[in-house]
């Protein structure tokens, strides 16, 4: 059986592959190339580049499994998929604690000015004073959207920092964490600090716009490392730019790479960013490649 990874894998997930049989071909194919391609493999593996979509898997007339190594499946026609009997396997669990860690490290560096203050002492100044009104994690409320895998590793990090830790999960499934459950509307209204850990449901749009920032304590702090859309990046502007919101810390942006359009929010002064890196770790990428390739294994031998 061949196996195709379109957006590379962790020299472990491919040794485990290749141990277990399979011929594994890794290539970057355009959208026209895969389309002609797809046929000659039982199995894709994707990270984000790659559309898998109704057209591909209609080509992939050979297919069994198509994989994500990651979290999110915005890039598979999950839906059709699942229609032709085809598994879509993902990791969600793998970058778990590498995202939650950068949630964590957006609060710090946007409440203790890190961003600006590696800019500007390279620059030769030193802004000592300018900076000097920093705010503590400690003693302040956390509110999660979102309390899955990555939800959960940011809570467990956010309590062992002092911090009091709400959450809005859809199911109101309680945890077996010191997590106060609670509708969305009073997470909004309670926290100090919001970070989001959920899946963009492109058809509902935002799951926080100017309606729920106007909900939001006055000086709150906003972490998105979740996906872009989740957060309006507008209403998040207009929200710094009014100071209804202090800082906000940004992994993920509605448009990867970002163009100049998103210029204004991501060289806001009390804005930290990073360039969608909440899973790029060594340890995370070696799990995910390691989970993915176990999953496609199972999945073709049935």
């Amino acid at each position: 059986m061949r196996v195709l990874v379109s957006d590379g894998i962790e020299k472990i997930g491919s040794d485990l592959l290749k141990k277990a049989g399979f011929e594994v071909v890794e290539t970057k194919l355009s959208p026209e190339e895969l389309l002609v391609e797809i046929e000659k493999y039982d199995a894709i593996i994707v990270r984000s580049a790659t559309k898998v979509t109704k057209a591909v898997i209609d080509a992939g007339k050979n297919l069994k499994a198509i994989a994500r190594g990651g979290v999110g499946l915005d890039n598979i026609d999950v839906a059709y998929a699942k229609e032709k009997g085809i598994p879509v396997l993902n990791t969600p669990g793998a970058s778990s604690i590498s995202v939650a860690e950068l949630a964590i490290a957006h609060m710090f560096a946007v409440s203790r000015f890190i961003n600006l203050s590696n800019t500007e002492m390279r620059q030769g100044k030193w802004p000592k004073k300018e900076y000097a009104k920093g705010i503590e994690l400690t003693g302040k409320t956390l509110g999660l959207i979102g309390l899955g895998n990555i939800g959960q590793e940011t809570a467990k990090r956010a309590l062992g920092l002092g911090m009091k830790v709400i959450a809005y999960r859809p199911s109101f499934k309680e945890v077996d964490l010191d997590v106060k459950i609670m509708k969305k509307e009073e997470v909004l209204k309670q926290a100090d600090f919001i970070s989001l850990h959920m899946p963009l449901v492109k058809s509902e749009g935002p799951a926080i716009g100017a309606e729920e920032i106007a909900m939001m304590k006055d000086g709150v702090v906003i972490i998105n490392c979740a996906r872009g859309g989740v957060v309006s990046e507008k209403a998040l502007l207009d929200g710094l730019n009014s100071g209804k919101v202090l800082y906000a810390g940004i992994d993920v942006f509605e448009n990867e790479p970002t163009t100049e359009a998103q210029a204004a929010l991501i060289n806001h002064p009390r804005v930290s960013v990073t360039p969608h890196t909440g899973a790029s770790t060594i340890e995370a990428q070696d799990r995910v490649g390691e989970e993915i390739a176990n999953k496609v294994i199972d999945a073709l031998k049935k």
